[in-house]
């Protein structure tokens, strides 16, 4: 089904505004060839097990927008949500009763954000540990820059990629070398003509020790009372 001329001219305007005044952590735009599927990625919020993720999805827009809701899916694991299901939420198709005309593509996705920090459970969330999160979020990036769509709609984060690559890189080289700093490798054996001279410079010591243990007790006896 074609949409209305009235939901094509109300996303455009909806895009424009969103690239005009981008919403924090969000991202949004419409696939090249249908005006009705968007992808968006959400950049996970600080101090959550999300930070440093970015999350992408789709919303998928009724022809009759925005008198009717749209689908919202996660394409990227998260532990948060199952990949490629529809997301039940208010603003979602899942709730046409609570949906309002009067919200857009930047309260939509912001209202997406928002429930991804919560914990509260609905049909397309899932369980996992905040450790389990937080590998999913390290991992989100290398992960979305296998799908092409998103390669094609977001490549400023191919670059911020790479970036976090040389960052790891560095951390890892001064990891090495302040362990290197902090344990440094044991003494070597000299070689052989150095360990010859030793047991020259041993064995004459010895024979030192020898003789002065060889000296009577009572010559030692003498000499202390002489001191006192």
């Amino acid at each position: 089904m074609s949409a209305s001329k009235a939901c094509v001219n109300r996303l455009q305007k909806e895009y424009r505004a969103i690239l005009k005044e981008p919403v924090p952590n969000i991202k949004a735009h419409p696939s090249p060839s249908n005006i009705l599927e968007w992808h968006y990625a959400l950049e996970g919020s600080p101090n959550t097990e999300y930070e440093g993720g970015v999350y992408h999805g789709k919303v998928v827009f009724s022809p009759q927008y925005p008198y009717r809701p749209p689908s919202i899916l996660m394409l990227t694991p998260s532990g948060r949500f199952a990949i490629q299901q529809k997301l039940c939420l208010s603003i979602s198709d899942f709730h046409p009763e609570s949906w309002n005309p009067m919200w857009s593509v930047g309260t939509i996705l912001t209202g997406l954000l928002s429930f991804m920090n919560e914990t509260a459970h609905t049909t397309g969330s899932i369980s996992s540990t905040k450790a389990e999160k937080r590998k999913f979020a390290k991992m989100s990036l290398e992960y979305n820059l296998r799908n092409p769509m998103f390669r094609k709609l977001f490549p400023e984060y191919q670059e911020e990629f790479r970036n976090r690559e040389l960052e790891e890189q560095e951390r890892a080289k001064q990891s090495s070398q302040n362990g290197s700093a902090a344990n440094p490798e044991p003494s070597r054996k000299p070689p052989p003509a150095a360990t010859a001279s030793s047991m020259l410079i041993t064995t004459a010591i010895v024979l030192v020790m020898a003789a002065i243990l060889a000296v009577p007790f009572l010559s030692q006896a003498s000499s202390s009372e002489a001191i006192t």
